[in-house]
């Protein structure tokens, strides 16, 4: 485990942030501004079909106007009797069945209307979300395409066998968050991969990243902890990556060892100042979570 001196020496990069993958973060917001940009233009087009029906309506308005003025001189002058377009007002009111009164709010509030219905449904799914949510005790990124190990595996039960009730609430659970990354632009984005990868890079939920080559691609090389140090004499370690295709780490969590590939390893990150955390937190999840990642790697490499 790190001490005070690994804890000092590891300095967030120059704006006191850690960036992930610029790459990732600037391709989410291009195609974001994309499809803004898309909404943006049928607003337009839809705005100014809108206009086009009032200006056909005023101007109708104003030539029935002109017509009943012209009418209205005939009429003073004498020229004609009576009108076929100028009415007398009468104060009677339209009666309305109360189904036509109520058919006739919903038409003049349709957009309000609207508007709460999608706020309300915003609203139930956060608090469904808030009192649904897990609580686990540890939280592991799994970052890589891979269905078996990400959805079919034993990977939570196997974590699980390292913890204990870390948070007090009477069960020990651990939670695998799978993210499917691919690194293919459209597809990532289209499965909100980006946005999950972005979220959970920059919190303070999750230490420990089970990742492939493509994951390891996308980290900055001052993400994970050099592993070197830590264990100088494990064949497996590789740099700041412990690689799981000759440990035993398929057979632990009951996959085929086919489904692990030299590609896959497990590593543990820096405590860096993060966009939605500071130092001191990711400080505090390291050294909750790295008695997990110890267990784990010197239990797969034996």
């Amino acid at each position: 485990m790190k001490n005070k001196e690994d804890k000092n020496s590891a300095a967030p990069s120059d704006d006191g942030k850690l960036h992930i993958s610029k790459s990732i973060f600037e391709t989410n917001r291009e195609l974001q501004k994309k499809a803004a940009e898309e909404e943006l233009k049928k607003q337009a087009e839809l705005e100014q079909k809108l206009a086009e029906r009032k200006r056909k309506a005023a101007e109708a308005r104003d030539k029935r106007l002109e017509a009943e003025r012209l009418e209205l001189i005939r009429l003073k002058q004498g020229i004609i009797e009576e009108s076929e377009t100028i009415h007398e007002e009468t104060n009677e009111t339209v009666k309305m069945t109360f189904l036509q009164k109520i058919s006739n709010f919903f038409y003049l509030n349709k957009w309000w209307l609207g508007l709460a219905v999608v706020f309300g449904i915003i609203a139930i799914f956060l608090t469904h979300n808030l009192l649904t949510r897990p609580n686990p005790d540890i939280i592991v990124l799994l970052i890589g395409e891979n269905y078996t190990l990400g959805e079919e595996s034993q990977l939570e039960e196997y974590i699980e066998s390292f913890i204990d009730d870390i948070n007090d609430n009477g069960k020990i659970e651990a939670s695998v968050y799978y993210i499917p990354y691919t690194g293919i632009e459209t597809k990532d984005y289209a499965n909100s991969v980006l946005t999950k990868l972005s979220a959970e890079l920059q919190s303070d939920e999750a230490a420990i990243i089970i990742g492939n080559k493509l994951a390891a691609d996308m980290l900055n090389d001052n993400v994970l902890v050099d592993l070197t140090t830590l264990y100088p004499d494990n064949e497996l370690v590789k740099g700041d990556k412990l690689m799981l295709k000759d440990s035993s780490f398929a057979e632990k969590i009951g996959v085929d060892q086919s489904v692990v590939t030299d590609e896959w390893f497990i590593g543990i990150r820096e405590p860096h100042k993060l966009m939605h955390t500071s130092e001191e937190k990711m400080q505090e999840l390291y050294e909750k979570d790295f008695p997990v990642f110890d267990a784990i790697v010197k239990d797969i490499s034996e």
